[in-house]
């Protein structure tokens, strides 16, 4: 029997508030251990939230960049579970009335584009972190991410395959981004993602008993799980095996899911309103002002990319990858104006280095306006493009400019025709040996002459005066 997977995911993400959600404590991550709290995160006796209202507007313009519809009154509830990194007994979050629900997503699927279906964004305060040692069988509690505001984005089950799940995640990361209300760190923490998935006869409409994923903490140990999941109960299937209904870990040292405990219904949460919050409301003239001041998202982007630059539909993708980007292209292009070859350089040269150095574009040393000045160079002949990716890698490094570097270096192209023939003239005379093979036919030995009298000239020969030049002598 054939099988197919029915998925969806549940995608936390940290907020990038100053304050977290109750209480005024900082968010920043990477403190000393529980420096970042106070009696209310705590949970303290006596205490009381406070809601942050920043937390309200960020979730809304997740909502409305979603597609979804917001709530006119949303009400936080408390979930009642125990465990050790959370210290109330208790996490605030929404159940019966969250503050958007029925959104949607489109992404590139195997058969084109697919829309994926939002059930719901609600807001919600994180747990705190468990430290395990190493070398004794002791956890540690660090609380300092106790309170720490999160989103959770619920999807409907409508995912048909691991790559789809990866893509989906991969765009809502984007819209974070863009929206500038998240930094989307995976490895960090700041979003975090659960799956839940089953399996089901191909071409059915039944949803199978479901398995939670945790503990997937990149892109590709989503689709790694995922995809060890479905074989792990594809086999159990065709042994007449039940699904048990259950949270799994992936470890991604043995690339398996293991068991981690049965899995919990709603009502294990015991929810019930939290007294301490009242409801909020939210009014049709704020979430106007919002969706005013929403910034331009990537698909868009894309689209404007393609028709205003002119520029291939894959260039307009890798460009819009990130806000950032986006924004270094535009900057740089009003200074070049000639965006596919712009395009080429950002997407060949400025992205090898800044992964090869393992940076962001907003780290990058090279400004849009210096880029902007080494193609001008480049594009009026001052110099070649060898010593243009040599001078490139130089301003990368050093933050200077194109021209500073050519005027210290001296590496003006030599566009000369004499001082270019007299050093083709030394290459002929010094290889008569190949000389005589390409006469013979070896045409391929051009590059082999072009080569040698780049080294003469130390690379600031004009290649299309070079190329000329020997074409006629080795011809004649």
């Amino acid at each position: 029997m054939e099988f197919e997977p029915v998925i969806g995911l549940e995608i936390h993400a940290q907020l990038k508030t100053q304050s977290k959600i109750f209480c005024g404590c900082s968010t920043k991550f990477g403190a000393s251990p529980n420096t970042h709290t106070c009696p209310i995160c705590l949970g303290m006796p006596g205490v009381l939230p406070v809601l942050n209202r920043q937390v309200v507007e960020y979730t809304i313009r997740m909502a409305l960049a979603t597609h979804c519809a917001i709530a006119g009154v949303a009400r936080f509830a408390r979930k009642n579970y125990f465990y050790p990194d959370l210290p109330k007994g208790y996490q605030i979050s929404q159940y019966e009335l969250p503050l958007a629900t029925g959104g949607w997503m489109e992404i590139e699927g195997a058969q084109g584009p697919r829309r994926i279906r939002i059930h719901r964004i609600h807001m919600e305060e994180d747990a705190g972190k468990l430290v395990h040692d190493e070398y004794q069988p002791l956890s540690y509690v660090d609380l300092n991410r106790t309170g720490v505001p999160l989103i959770e984005i619920v999807s409907e089950p409508d995912i048909a395959s691991p790559e789809e799940a990866a893509s989906y995640l991969r765009a809502i990361r984007e819209v974070l981004r863009y929206l500038d209300i998240c930094d989307g760190n995976m490895e960090e923490g700041s979003m975090r993602c659960d799956a839940n998935i089953s399996l089901r006869p191909a071409g059915t409409i039944g949803l199978g008993t479901k398995v939670e994923l945790k503990n997937m903490n990149s892109f590709k140990n989503v689709q790694k799980g995922l995809e060890f999941e479905i074989r792990r109960q594809k086999v159990m299937l065709e042994r007449g095996e039940p699904i048990v209904q259950e949270t799994r870990l992936w470890d991604t040292g043995r690339n398996v899911t293991v068991s981690m405990r049965g899995k919990e219904e709603s009502n294990d949460y015991r929810y019930f309103p939290d007294p301490d919050l009242t409801p909020v409301e939210v009014g049709e003239e704020w979430i106007e002002q919002i969706r005013a001041a929403l910034p331009e998202l990537a698909e868009a982007k894309r689209e404007r990319f393609a028709s205003e630059y002119e520029l291939p539909a894959y260039d307009a993708r890798v460009l819009t990858s990130s806000r950032s980007l986006a924004d270094y292209f535009e900057a740089a292009v009003r200074h070049f104006p000639r965006p596919k070859p712009l395009s080429n350089w950002i997407m060949s040269e400025l992205m090898r280095q800044l992964n090869r150095a393992d940076r962001e574009i907003e780290d990058c040393q090279v400004s849009p306006q210096n880029l902007a000045e080494l193609l001008h160079l480049l594009d009026s002949g001052v110099i070649n493009g060898k010593i243009a990716k040599t001078v490139f890698e130089e301003m990368f490094t050093s933050g200077e400019s194109a021209r500073a570097i050519v005027d210290a270096k001296g590496l003006l192209q030599v566009n000369d025709q004499s001082e270019i023939e007299t050093a083709i003239d030394l290459v002929l005379s010094e290889n008569p040996r190949e000389v005589s093979r390409f006469r013979a036919g070896e045409d391929k030995l051009l590059g082999f002459f072009v080569g040698q009298v780049m080294k003469k000239t130390r690379g600031k020969a004009n290649p299309q005066i070079v190329n000329d030049i020997l074409k006629t002598k080795l011809n004649g």
